[in-house]
This record gives C-alpha cells, sequence and structure tokens, in this order.
C-alpha cells in the first residue's frame, strides 16, 4: 500500500511541477481564452497544490 502512494506522490509532483514550468504554453496550445493571463494564474495554482499534495505524499510514506 505504502508502495502505491509513493508512486501516487512522485507522480503528482512531477505533474504539479510540469504545470507550474509550462504553464502558458500548455494554455496556449489547449485552450483558446481571450485572457490567457488568468488561465495561467489558475494552471500554476494547480500546479502548485499537485506539488504540494505530492510531496506531503513522499514525505509521510518513504
Amino acid at each position: 500500500m505504502s508502495l502505491l502512494l509513493i508512486l501516487i506522490g512522485a507522480i503528482l509532483l512531477a505533474l504539479g511541477v510540469i504545470l507550474v514550468y509550462d504553464a502558458r504554453p500548455i494554455t496556449k496550445k489547449y485552450f483558446g481564452f481571450s485572457d490567457q493571463n488568468e488561465a495561467v494564474f489558475g494552471m500554476k495554482m494547480l500546479g502548485f497544490i499537485l506539488t504540494v499534495i505530492g510531496g506531503v505524499l513522499l514525505l509521510l510514506y518513504l
């Protein structure tokens, strides 16, 4: 069970870092918003939250 949680934590951490780092190119590619700054801000916040959740899972189960 702990191996599964470690794997999920690592995946969430990696996805969160990717979302924070590549938020602007991802929003340009997949979304057609007129105001891209709000979309980029939302993607970065989602990435930050995923990074924190993944980091906590890794911290607790390693």
